[in-house]
């Protein structure tokens, strides 16, 4: 089997299944994203998180934040309020931690050079710690993520640590967060949009040879893009302030790829 033929299998299999998040389902402020990347050729998604605000009660013994082995004390893909906070605070019974955790998209590509151009997307929008897997078997994935995440623990052996003025203060930030989070997951699909429009026509007036130098030159050599040109008229003059704001996130742009097996 050729490896686009294999793609599409893989592509036709889990678009079969439900979404590999702990949710199982797409949340609503990624639908249209998701929709745009499966309808695409080139890629499909296998999990997706909008970004969330969750409070966990990792146990009396309880060493790191390990989601999984985690009592979920709340969980909101939407502004919070300080009083939903309180009430679920009352039943943890070990450390509890408030996180906000901005958006995680992984995407399969069908080559590396489809993986770059989504990447370079993602870095122009704002979601600076995202990065491409090779896998053994030949799956590319890129997995878009940002840095500016929240993690603030509340409680010790069910004891509250902090102020109710001071929890109040934390939602404040994270509500902030979520919706600097949900700019950038619309700063992230009007630049793919433009992307994929840009790729078509590029397609249409070039071989194929020029293409592929064109992508790996352009992308191996340049570490920063000005973000208004590689969005054209999505990324507005505040938009730009806001990513140029963002630096500290990551100190430069680059990819690496690991070998992993799959």
């Amino acid at each position: 089997m050729d490896r686009s033929a294999e793609f599409r299998r893989w592509k036709a299999q889990c678009l079969s299944k439900a979404d590999l998040s702990r949710k199982g389902s797409v949340d609503e402020d990624v639908v249209e994203l998701v929709q745009l990347l499966n309808g695409r050729e080139q890629f499909f998604t296998t999990s997706s998180c909008a970004g969330r605000i969750i409070l966990l009660d990792r146990g009396i013994n309880g060493s790191e934040v390990q989601k999984q082995n985690c009592c979920w004390l709340l969980v909101t893909h939407k502004p919070c309020v300080k009083d939903d906070v309180i009430v679920a605070l009352k039943k943890a019974n070990g450390d509890a931690i408030l996180k906000f955790e901005p958006l995680v998209l992984h995407v399969q590509c069908r080559q590396l050079q489809d993986a770059q151009i989504l990447h370079s997307v993602a870095i122009d929008s704002g979601f600076r710690n995202s990065g491409i897997t090779v896998g053994k078997r030949g799956k590319t994935m890129l997995a878009v993520r940002s840095t500016h995440g929240l993690e603030v623990p509340l409680t010790h052996k069910g004891k509250l640590m902090v102020t109710e003025e001071y929890i109040n203060f934390l939602i404040k930030i994270a509500n902030q967060k979520m919706e600097e989070n949900k700019k950038r997951i619309e700063r992230f699909y009007n630049c793919l949009q433009h992307a994929l429009e840009k790729e078509t026509i590029s397609m249409t007036s070039y071989p194929k040879e020029k293409i592929k130098e064109k992508n790996n030159s352009s992308y191996t050599h340049k570490k920063k893009r000005n973000p208004e040109k590689a969005c054209g008229k999505y990324i507005t003059e505040e938009n730009n302030k806001e990513l140029e704001n963002d630096d500290h996130d990551d100190p430069g742009i680059s990819v690496t790829i690991f070998p992993e097996d799959y």
